[in-house]
């Protein structure tokens, strides 16, 4: 029987839900949306450390990740972050893409599945 396990729940929605050997992390985004772009992915990507390393996975284990954009015009700026996080030779598959987010100070979300380490 496969199991499911879900952390940091709220009536709407778990930040974290692991299926079998499978994680999925909800959209993730900056907990402090003041900065541009680049700081609010740098954020995101140590929330997505953080949430990982709870359920003993890490980003190299990353299968697919999607990124929205409030304005596709920050992609070098965005990309700049995640190229200096995202392990070499551990590329995930990867969508970006402009989309309104649910805050206007928010720039950037991003949700990844991952593989349990």
């Amino acid at each position: 029987m496969s199991t499911i396990e879900r952390l940091h729940t709220n009536q709407r929605m778990s930040q974290t839900v692991v299926h079998n050997d499978t994680i999925y992390l909800a959209g993730q985004v900056a907990a402090d949306p003041s900065g541009g772009v680049a700081d609010q992915t740098r954020q995101v990507l140590a929330q997505i450390d953080a949430l990982l390393a709870d359920v003993g996975s890490d980003k190299a284990q990353i299968l697919m990740a999607t990124i929205w954009l409030s304005d596709i015009s920050t992609f070098a700026d965005m990309n700049a972050a995640w190229d200096a996080w995202v392990p070499a030779g551990h590329t995930p598959a990867r969508a970006c893409v402009e989309s309104r987010l649910a805050g206007e100070a928010w720039k950037v979300e991003i949700r990844v599945v991952a593989a349990r380490a």
